[in-house]
């Protein structure tokens, strides 16, 4: 790929002439494991779907095209220079006349933290009483909620306690909570009659990793899912196939499917977890909401996946992540309802991003309070899952019942209303 020249951006953001058109997000930096991943995930993060992509890399230099388009019925604002600074912040910084960040590494000289252990992030409590919920304040801030007590008063107040990370690992400084304050003020105005940050105690970071058991039905329902190539094919045309024939250094990974949101995401995260890595790809959705994907790939060793059982293993988990990406479910608690979404954490221990703020956007559709959710971590099987539990109060008829877990998965999956993109 040659030397970049310095003076290139590291990330552009194209605009389209006519309103309707993409935009063109350029990424030009050097290469690590999982950058992938973590780029398309932050995308999902900030409202954003893949309509077509384009990617490249000799494993030292990646060139990564996006072509981005708002989520319809988006009501966040898009802040183009805060997604490309995060998207800045994400790539590897390039080593320094010329010389290759892998040599330097070699000689034990780095100059960025980007491949070390990820320290557990600071741990914040934020308390408040209003009349609204604020997923949707919270998200455009970029506070990751780990765990959620939202209690509805009859008068309709919502007291708020939600355990919160940054995603800038800013929220200790009181410019930050500043911004987080004016923020939620602005947004929320006369209902909203208090609030307060404050860093969690010990003891309050320990509850996060405790939480009640997942109800056994529940867990056979949600989690017993495995999608072999016989079922795929009744999975509105779910295709994943393996070719060593056409490239002598790497495997050619065909994925035929369905679109939904954070498509991209989920086939980047699995290849992460899997320790796969991406040579060349190339993304297209069309307008009638079916997607093709070419990835040339290698083992984490740098050669071709040639043993029959992974390549197996690999399709199998595959199909089954873009089968059901998420696990919706209702199930009785007592006289009351409660709704479970659960989706897979990614091995470097980050969970889905806006899945609080779609659940409760669904149920605000559906004309259903909430009256308490939790967030919590839960392992089953040989995986760890992230289960939003949320309790609707009295149970329903059954027809809404099937309402209420159709229109959370659509919500999610982004085929509300809309075709998905």
């Amino acid at each position: 790929m040659g030397i970049p020249n310095p003076s290139d951006e590291v990330v552009q953001v194209r605009h389209g002439d006519v309103a309707g058109e993409p935009t063109v997000v350029t990424i030009s930096c050097p290469d690590k494991t999982g950058l992938g991943c973590d780029l398309c995930r932050l995308v999902l993060l900030f409202g954003l779907n893949i309509v077509k992509g384009d990617m490249s890399t000799d494993g030292r230099w990646c060139y990564i095209l996006l072509w981005v388009v708002a989520r319809p019925g988006r009501a966040m604002a898009m802040r183009w220079d805060l997604l490309k600074d995060r998207l800045i912040q994400l790539c590897p910084v390039a080593a320094p006349f010329g010389l290759d960040n892998h040599h330097l590494a070699a000689a034990g000289l780095h100059l960025h933290d980007h491949d070390a252990p990820a320290a557990s992030p600071n741990i914040f409590l934020l308390k408040f009483f209003c009349y609204d919920h604020v997923t949707r304040v919270l998200c455009e801030l970029e506070l990751t909620i780990r765990r959620v007590k939202v209690s509805t008063t009859p008068d309709g107040r919502v007291l708020d306690l939600f355990f919160i990370t940054d995603a800038r690992e800013l929220l200790h400084t009181k410019s930050r909570r500043e911004e987080t304050y004016d923020k939620l003020q602005s947004v929320l105005g006369d209902s909203l009659t208090s609030c307060e940050i404050e860093s969690a105690t010990e003891e309050m970071s320990s509850c996060l990793q405790a939480s009640t058991l997942l109800p056994h039905s529940a867990v056979e329902e949600m989690f017993n899912v495995e999608v072999g190539e016989e079922q795929s094919r009744s999975c509105g045309g779910l295709s994943v196939a393996m070719d060593n024939s056409l490239s002598p250094a790497h495997t050619l990974i065909q994925i035929q499917c369905g679109d939904h949101k954070g498509l991209v995401y989920d086939i980047m995260r699995t290849l992460k977890d899997c320790n796969i890595q991406i040579s060349y790809g190339r993304f297209y959705a069309s307008q009638n909401g079916s997607c093709e994907v070419d990835l040339f790939a290698v083992q984490s060793d740098g050669k071709k996946i040639v043993d029959q059982h992974k390549q197996r293993a690999l399709c199998c988990r595959l199909r089954t992540e873009l089968h059901r990406p998420l696990r919706v479910a209702l199930v009785n608690r007592g006289p009351d309802t409660e709704l479970l979404v659960a989706n897979p954490v990614e091995v470097s221990g980050k969970g889905r991003p806006l899945v609080f703020y779609d659940i409760t956007l669904a149920l605000k559709k559906l004309h259903k309070r909430i009256f308490l959710a939790e967030i919590g971590r839960h392992v089953v099987g040989d995986r760890e899952w992230e289960v939003y539990r949320v309790h609707l109060g009295e149970g329903d008829h059954s027809s809404l019942r099937s309402k209420i877990v159709d229109g959370v998965t659509n919500m999610l999956m982004g085929w509300d209303d809309t075709p998905p993109s």
